[in-house]
């Protein structure tokens, strides 16, 4: 595998220009950019708040400094709040083109749409000239996430994405799991499973928070789509997504834009501190990727039961698909059929092996269902994290 190397020593899979609207009142303008080049690698991501917010602003920065990124037009209105500055220091620091319009400087809409598109088309062509170099397994970060989930996910499609982590931590790879308001009562799995006493006790804390924060709320995380497809109780969902994280020790948690100190498998927090101000943690799937992808992940494993069509801005989204039925019918947007496993086509252990050997042949520039199909769904909303303590990562010996 070859990768693309940043100046900080990381490596892509990818080399996109990311096209990022600091607002939503310049989010048409900057879609209007990338359109002339969705085939060529523009991707358009943003942030649609006008209200300042550090949790939005590092996001924003972890993403345009990730390692499948090479280059950053930014397109702000001009009298939003989000400090464009600031990202685009941080953009140049790391070595990449950036260039900001702003809309309310270059002429309103018809003008900015010109000159951004004369912008990507030159850092399409800078991109051309990105270093190659050996890629190793050590160098992925892969996250993974379940979604529309049904009564295969967790018995097909979720315990093969886990022995897939397995291996990949045991070659050397990072990997995070997610989705804590979907492990309420698996914390003492969780906590058995902690490199030291003190992980133990944050891993635990961070699923308390996500318990009071959908008991605030009144609502847990459990679609009536989940009861359509058999899934019970949510103590069976949570089961099921615990899957996910294989069986390795766990060697940190994160918190989103985070990236995982050295190899191995980590936690990613996502439910905010403090008092609930924001709503529901995730409104969709595609909030959670772009929250793995901010901690650095290369690669996103998406395991289904129902089936999903989303794939994802900046790092490819591979899907497996628990349920024959499902993979049957949405072929197309899928591209690992767990569901083998019910129709007695293969067991667990191969279906593992079959996502690791996609997670390589993606890293080595192979296409994804849903990087074929054009899908590149992002969203980000207003969140409030505090830092993390040392205890949260270890170190390993």
């Amino acid at each position: 595998m070859q990768g693309y190397l940043r100046q900080d020593g990381r490596k892509g899979i990818r080399n996109v220009v990311a096209v990022v609207y600091l607002v939503e009142c310049a989010h048409h303008v900057a879609r209007e950019v990338t359109l002339p080049f969705r085939e060529q690698g523009a991707h358009l991501i943003g942030f649609p708040g006008c209200y300042p917010n550090a949790y939005a602003q590092k996001m924003m920065s972890r993403l345009c400094t990730h390692p499948n990124v090479g280059a950053v037009l930014a397109v702000s209105l001009g009298c939003e709040s989000f400090n464009r500055s600031e990202l685009a220091s941080t953009v140049k620091a790391s070595g990449r083109p950036v260039e900001t319009l702003v809309i309310q400087e270059t002429g309103g809409t018809r003008s900015t749409i010109e000159q951004g598109r004369q912008c990507v088309q030159r850092m399409l062509e800078q991109l051309q000239q990105t270093p190659r170099v050996e890629l190793s397994i050590s160098d992925l970060v892969v996250g993974t996430i379940c979604g529309g989930s049904d009564a295969t996910s967790g018995i097909t499609a979720n315990p093969a994405t886990g022995m897939a982590f397995d291996q990949l931590v045991q070659e050397g790879a990072a990997c995070i799991f997610e989705e804590t308001g979907e492990l309420v009562g698996c914390e003492s799995h969780l906590a058995r499973r902690a490199a030291t006493p003190e992980l133990a006790t944050e891993l635990t804390a961070s699923v308390e928070k996500a318990r009071r924060y959908y008991q605030t709320l009144g609502h847990g995380s459990f679609a009536s789509g989940n009861a359509v497809g058999e899934l019970t109780t949510q103590e069976e969902k949570s089961m099921g997504a615990y899957a996910k994280s294989g069986t390795a020790s766990i060697n940190g948690l994160l918190k989103p834009g985070d990236f995982p100190g050295q190899s191995g498998l980590y936690l990613l927090d996502v439910v905010p501190d403090g008092e609930v101000r924001f709503g529901f943690p995730n409104i969709n799937d595609n909030a959670e990727i772009g929250e793995l992808i901010a901690c650095g992940a290369h690669v996103i494993l998406f395991a289904t039961g129902r089936g999903s069509v989303v794939g994802s801005a900046i790092s490819p989204v591979i899907k497996i698909c628990g349920n024959p039925q499902t993979y049957h019918r949405l072929e197309e947007d899928m591209d690992i059929n767990a569901g083998a496993v019910l129709e007695g086509k293969a067991d667990i252990a191969q279906v593992g092996r079959e996502i690791y050997d996609c997670v390589l042949e993606t890293a080595a520039g192979h296409a994804t269902a849903s990087e074929s199909l054009g899908h590149q769904e992002f969203i980000m909303t207003y969140k409030q994290f505090e830092p993390l303590g040392p205890s949260c990562l270890p170190v390993v010996s």
